[in-house]
């Protein structure tokens, strides 16, 4: 490939430049409201924490928020990198920024998770190993190399074919002119309804799958394609280039943050009462576009949001850190108080927060003595660009990480 073929640069004459914010911390604080929701979602599941009529009810709330908060990270992955594009990129820097970013949080979870499995002679075969450690675990309709080892890290699969995809889909993306930016949105959108259509009517419905708010919908086929399989995940990626192409050029309706998280709000009430292949992935998460768009938008215009406060950020800077080691601490929780330990009520409120307190501690030893010794010293942009790169001046990174 020569030079040209290879930048990853905002061309100009093919998509419009940036404005002028190179800070996005609302979109960094909102980072760790979607961590939290993964992680509201899986202490109930994981734990014993919260027994009885209030545990199964509060189970039946959040038993989506996780895959909601994911979805959220999917979109935002897509529309920092569009943002974050500079002139003089290319794909090789691009791709080993980006490795430096997830492959050491990645390793050293993967240990942690290890030893977990090795103690509790979980089940695991050694396909289930190696295609965790290499992300290829959600390419086939496996439930249990899906979820093997650390147990979220099948997101970071997905993430990892984004990856792989941006440069090309970049390549294709930045070209469309400003005045069809809008029907590409809707096309994307299409697509998103078409591949839950496609699992609905054309995957295999067989065996149906009881548990895990499934509750026989669906069989685990179905599941994996709207949910693990990494180019059905891919369009929320692409919506989320999309939609970073439309703020950029202005197109953006004046929307408030407020307005835009009521709707963000109003998609899970919804998607909690659509059918499970809907309310689990795509179809239902693309209500957090317009909080997206509007908190980029606001940070440009310097509007107030409480999603910039100083600890939320931070928060946010560790919610790598935090998504990749939670499901680790609540499972190694679980292992050692045994998984039918019954709580008083009072004990098991309480432990919820020492456990939220444990996880964001280990985060944060994670996040200062992995991910950013690594990324400053091996993960800057070396070539001569006009912009700094996503994280060095508050901009969050893409995603989950």
């Amino acid at each position: 490939m020569t030079a040209q073929e290879t930048d990853l640069s905002t061309d100009r004459s093919a998509a419009p430049a940036r404005g002028k914010a190179d800070r996005l911390p609302s979109l960094t604080g909102l980072r760790f409201v979607a961590a939290l929701m993964v992680f509201a979602t899986h202490i109930l599941y994981y734990t014993p924490l919260i027994g009885g009529e209030t545990g199964q009810t509060l189970r039946e709330a959040f038993t989506l928020s996780g895959s909601y908060g994911v979805g959220f990270f999917f979109i935002l992955s897509g529309f920092v990198l569009t943002w974050t594009a500079r002139r003089g990129d290319t794909t090789t820097s691009f791709w080993r920024r980006r490795l430096v970013k997830i492959g050491p949080m990645h390793l050293v979870t993967f240990a942690l998770a290890a030893i977990l499995i090795l103690s509790t002679d979980r089940p695991t075969r050694a396909i289930d190993w190696i295609t965790s450690l290499f992300l290829q675990q959600t390419w086939v309709p496996s439930i249990q190399m899906n979820s093997a080892v650390n147990g979220v890290s099948w997101s970071l699969a997905c993430e990892f074919f984004f990856y792989l995809a941006f440069p090309a889909l970049w390549f294709v993306l930045r070209r469309i002119p400003e005045r069809w930016l809008w029907p590409a949105l809707g096309a994307t959108l299409a697509l998103i309804v078409g591949a839950f259509l496609v699992a609905t009517y054309l995957v295999n419905d067989q065996p149906r799958l009881p548990v895990f708010g499934v509750d026989g919908e669906a069989s685990y086929t179905q599941v994996w394609f709207v949910y693990f399989f990494p180019p059905v995940r891919a369009l929320e990626f692409v919506l989320g280039i999309v939609l970073a192409r439309i703020v950029m050029a202005g197109q953006w309706p004046r929307i408030g943050l407020v307005p835009a998280f009521i709707v963000a709000v109003a998609g899970y009430l919804a998607a909690v009462r659509m059918p499970y292949l809907a309310g689990a992935a795509g179809l239902a998460t693309v209500w957090t576009a317009p909080l997206i768009a509007a908190a980029a938008a606001g940070d440009e215009r310097r509007s107030p949001s409480v999603f910039r406060s100083r600890p939320l950020v931070f928060l946010g800077e560790i919610s790598f850190a935090f998504y990749m080691v939670h499901w680790i601490i609540l499972v190694t929780f679980t292992e050692l108080v045994g998984p039918t330990h019954v709580f008083s009520t009072v004990t098991g409120w309480l432990l919820v927060p020492v456990l939220l307190a444990v996880v964001i501690l280990c985060s944060t030893i994670l996040y200062r003595f992995v991910e950013v010794p690594l990324v400053q010293r091996f993960g800057r942009h070396r070539v001569g660009a006009d912009r700094t790169g996503a994280g060095e001046r508050g901009l969050p990174t893409a995603g989950l990480h």
